[in-house]
């Protein structure tokens, strides 16, 4: 799965450790689905309509500090029309707009038809640092 965090992310990331820049986590971080993936600097197609809303998530740091992994799953509301393939997903800082914080693509798409309900089961949505 090819993933990243974004520019946005990483600028904020080094201000606040080298630079002494404050920055403040955001309180919930919110999973979104793209049918054309985004990049580090954004961009992209986010699903829209048919009854999608980005869903919030939970999760947990473990080990050394390296990985982070959903601490309960993430359930998307059923689609009431088709989403299209999606190939990517990405945590924002907002339920809407916001900044786009890390993105990844999928090992394998998934097409979203009306009455689908997309679900990402706890432990399966894995961020890691290296």
């Amino acid at each position: 799965m090819a993933g990243s965090f974004t520019d946005y992310l990483e600028d904020k990331i080094l201000k606040h450790v080298f630079t002494n820049t404050a920055y403040t986590s955001p309180t919930t971080v919110y999973v979104g689905l793209f049918t054309v993936a985004p990049t580090d600097v954004g961009g992209g197609t986010e699903v829209s309509g048919s009854g999608y809303t980005r869903k919030s998530a939970a999760f947990t740091v473990s080990g050394t500090g390296t990985l982070a992994t959903n601490s309960a799953a993430i359930e998307f509301d059923a689609a009431t029309g088709s989403w299209g393939t999606i190939v990517a997903i990405a945590v924002f800082d907002a339920s809407t707009s916001g900044n786009m914080l890390a993105f990844a693509d999928l090992t394998t798409s998934k097409t979203i038809a009306s009455g689908d309900v997309l679900r990402i089961p706890t432990g399966d949505l894995d961020i890691t640092l290296s």
